[in-house]
């Protein structure tokens, strides 16, 4: 029953397959409150699909029937946390791999399991390390592409339409592509390849992994097949070239090419970060910027934190922490965005949740869609407010959830620093306004984004 049309909707479906797919879960009911299965075959699939997404069915979900709830996906028992206490009752001792890379790895076919304990939290403490040392050593290459941003928007009239998702992506791209691969790309026609190709396989992961469509369709198959070949060959090269010769620039592969990484594994985290850090960043920074034009007060108090403490000088990685207030900006565009709805770890070991029991090896999903907009926990939920982050506790839980200090991931550390540097540039000098009438729509995938194109307008500050 399961057809390709339903993965249009339904790509959320791949981080819970793609987990199940690499871990039997347990079979035992456990007690749960939740729904029984639709279909013997498909367990509540249909009912995800009729939900619209994974997100939308979980928050229907949890609304019935709680903080903790069940349900089944194919004949396999499913268990989502939806509150700020039963995820800091869950304990799992595997640390060591991100689900998020986990699902993407296992989605493009990749074989990273095998390592031990240790050389997983070795290998992931590297990754870690090379995004951190790529952004502060090509800071003013971040900055360059920003104020290229800026130049543009300020060459267009007051009434022009700007295509904000367009161009943030395109934004994201440049700086993924500078700081992966450095200037391994000699013609334009190279960078136009790497994007097309980028897009193909990121639009295709997940499509077809339950039902096997790509298999059964030759001619997407063939694209997506010959999109990873293009990607993996650009990133090839790149490593034969950072291995052979002495560059100037320090990107994120010479990071992973001093750890002594054989040159396999180099591949798979240069194309897990080439493909999660540009997605992540370019919706980041397009929720950012649509939030602001629909809240006056927060786009002046931005201004006013970057004219204080920027002055006439550009952004500088010192200056960064000081920018307190659009940190919050962004920490409330990832909360009132959603912006990874999902995330999904293993039970390793037996465990409790309340007075329910978790047995071992079933999927716990995080439905941190839910929680972030959870109103016990987040007054007024669906209203952006940056204010709200101005307590300290406030932080302190949004980051035990992974979205803030020394838990978050890479690829949103990545983002969050992008998406600040171009921020402080485009506000210093440009009012942003949203396009009258329009109503933006969330589609909910792996990262949340506008459902159809985002419009705003631009005016200079005087």
């Amino acid at each position: 029953m399961i057809d390709f049309a339903i993965f249009a909707v339904t790509f959320l479906l791949a981080l819970v397959a793609s987990v199940l797919y690499l871990y039997p879960a347990s079979r035992r009911a456990a007690g749960i409150p939740g729904i029984i299965p639709t279909e013997e075959k498909d367990g509540n699939l249909p009912d995800i699909v009729t939900s619209g997404s994974l997100h939308e069915f979980l928050v229907n979900l949890h609304e019935r029937y709680g903080p903790v709830v069940s349900f089944w996906f194919g004949r396999r028992l499913v268990v989502s946390l939806g509150t700020v206490d039963v995820l800091k009752q869950h304990i799992n001792p595997n640390k060591t791999l991100d689900p998020f890379d986990t699902m993407l790895k296992s989605l493009l076919r990749y074989q990273s399991d095998g390592a031990s304990v240790t050389e997983n939290h070795r290998r992931k403490k590297l990754y870690e390390n090379a995004v951190t040392t790529c952004l502060q050593s090509n800071f003013a290459l971040l900055l360059k592409l920003s104020e290229e941003l800026l130049e543009k928007w300020l060459s267009y009239p007051e009434t022009q339409h700007v295509p904000l998702s367009q161009h943030m992506l395109n934004f994201a791209m440049k700086a993924v592509i500078q700081l992966v691969l450095g200037n391994t790309f000699k013609e334009d026609q190279e960078i136009i390849n790497f994007q097309k190709n980028h897009g193909t396989v990121w639009s295709e992961i997940g499509k077809g992994f339950l039902d096997g469509s790509l298999d059964k369709t030759t001619t997407r198959k063939k694209q997506y097949e010959h999109a990873l070949e293009q990607l993996e060959s650009v990133l090839k090269k790149t490593i034969k070239e950072r291995k052979e010769g002495k560059f100037n620039q320090h990107i994120f592969i010479d990071s992973l090419v001093q750890g002594n990484l054989n040159d396999q594994q180099i591949l798979e985290d240069g194309v897990i970060f080439s493909l999660a850090g540009c997605i992540i960043t370019a919706k980041l920074c397009t929720w950012a910027v649509c939030f602001l034009t629909t809240s006056e007060e927060a786009q002046k108090k931005l201004y006013n934190e970057i004219d204080q403490i920027l002055e006439k000088s550009p952004i500088s990685p010192e200056k960064i922490e000081q920018l307190r207030y659009c940190r919050k900006i962004l920490c409330e565009t990832v909360r009132t965005a959603k912006l990874t709805p999902v995330s999904a770890r293993l039970q390793d070991t037996e465990g409790k949740i309340d007075q329910f029991i978790i047995p071992r090896e079933t999927l716990v999903v995080y439905a941190l869609g839910v929680v972030l907009q959870y109103p016990n926990t987040w007054p007024s939920p669906y209203k952006f407010d940056p204010d709200r982050f101005e307590d300290d506790s406030v932080m302190k839980m949004f980051s035990s959830l992974g979205f803030s200090g020394t838990q978050e991931c890479p690829e949103l550390r990545f983002a969050y620093m992008v998406t600040t540097v171009l921020l402080s540039v485009l506000v210093k000098k440009l009012h942003l306004h949203s396009v009258e009438g329009q109503v933006i729509e969330t589609k909910y995938e792996l990262v949340t984004s506008p459902r159809e194109e985002a419009w705003i307008t631009v005016s200079k500050r005087n």
